[in-house]
């Protein structure tokens, strides 16, 4: 796949602001905590899904004391129908446990010790940086591996090669919604199975050459 030239990745990314200007995560929660609890739930789910479990979740729980009062069996039985519910479970617990003894509570503005929690690794705490702190960064899914690749805004063989393309080709003044954007445009546009090109707004500029025709 060939890398997009500078001037259609400016292109790419106006387009994309043009029809979003202020692009929004999906994950619901009422402060930074639950962000985060969000995040680690949302592991190899779906956002919708997360939402139907953490709604009943997050209106008795918004503190990790509140968490650890629940406790991890009290936890799975709202999150149950979540995949992978019960190792999230733990991890959840021993985050809100390690978040009041190492940081008196709050999630803290720091990549090394987000990372340094179960549960979290380098797309949730970029996802975490992002929204709750409105840093530059760029968490790279499923959906935005595929966007990157598809379209060659940036191509890359793993996560974390495509992450630093995007860090790198992506101009400033379009990171702190970037994530978002292409988020959003992998999951209901640029779907895996049958892309929506004829509907897409950066159709022309994509090199995808497996592009859907009109039905």
């Amino acid at each position: 796949m060939a890398q997009l030239k500078s001037e259609q990745v400016e292109a790419f990314y106006r387009r994309l602001q043009e029809r979003d200007p202020e692009p929004k995560g999906e994950l619901e929660h009422g402060n930074i905590y639950q962000l985060l609890v969000s995040v680690v739930l949302s592991a190899q789910a779906t956002d919708a899904g997360v939402n139907k479990a953490t709604r009943p979740l997050f209106a008795t729980v918004k503190t990790p004391q509140q968490m650890l009062d629940l406790g991890e069996a009290g936890l799975i039985r709202y999150i149950k129908t979540i995949g992978l519910y019960r190792g999230k479970a733990k991890n959840v617990i021993a985050l809100s446990k390690i978040l009041i003894e190492k940081h008196g509570g709050p999630v803290p503005h720091d990549r090394a010790a987000l990372e340094a929690m179960p549960g979290v690794g380098r797309k949730t705490a970029n996802v975490v940086l992002n929204i709750a702190f409105g840093e530059p960064t760029i968490a790279v899914d499923t959906h935005v591996f595929r966007v990157a690749n598809r379209t060659g805004l940036a191509p890359g063989k793993t996560p974390l090669e495509v992450e630093q393309k995007l860090l790198k080709r992506t101009p400033a003044r379009y990171l702190r919604h970037a994530h978002h954007w292409l988020i959003l445009h992998g999951r209901y546009v640029c779907k895996a199975r049958v892309p929506a090109c004829p509907t897409c707004v950066v159709a022309d500029i994509c090199g995808f050459k497996g592009k859907t025709a009109p039905v």
